[in-house]
């Protein structure tokens, strides 16, 4: 299965960037689907989830300023970054498993390559 995200780019302080994780042959919406993220020299914290039942959990750093969402009729998980700040720079992950949100990274089924956030002025 290939998990392929998409929507990153670079932005300045204060601006916005919507992501997308698409992955064809899975349907995601019986899936969790979690975001991570990392920056640069640093590990690599989920920064949000939304289980299969579209629970939503959020990494203190980005509540308020992150929302994670489904359309399920485009079988496409978006990560929506408001009010973005340099320390929100790096690589974000898009990974999907049944249990994505209960399951440590490490198990987590499928992967993909990442997608490049960039925050500068």
């Amino acid at each position: 299965v290939q998990v392929v995200e998409s929507g990153g780019g670079l932005v300045q302080p204060g601006g916005t960037l919507t992501l997308s994780c698409v992955a064809p042959g899975l349907s995601l919406h019986y899936y969790g689907i979690a975001w991570f993220h990392r920056a640069p020299g640093k590990g690599l914290p989920e920064v949000s989830c939304i289980s299969g039942r579209d629970a939503e959990n959020y990494i203190d750093f980005v509540k308020g300023r992150f929302t994670i969402s489904r359309d399920n009729a485009k079988n496409t998980a978006y990560l929506q970054m408001n009010n973005l700040n340099l320390e929100d720079t790096g690589v974000y992950y898009c990974a999907i498993d049944l249990a994505a949100c209960t399951k440590a990274a490490g198990t987590l089924s499928y992967w993909g390559q990442g997608t490049q956030v960039t925050v500068s002025a």
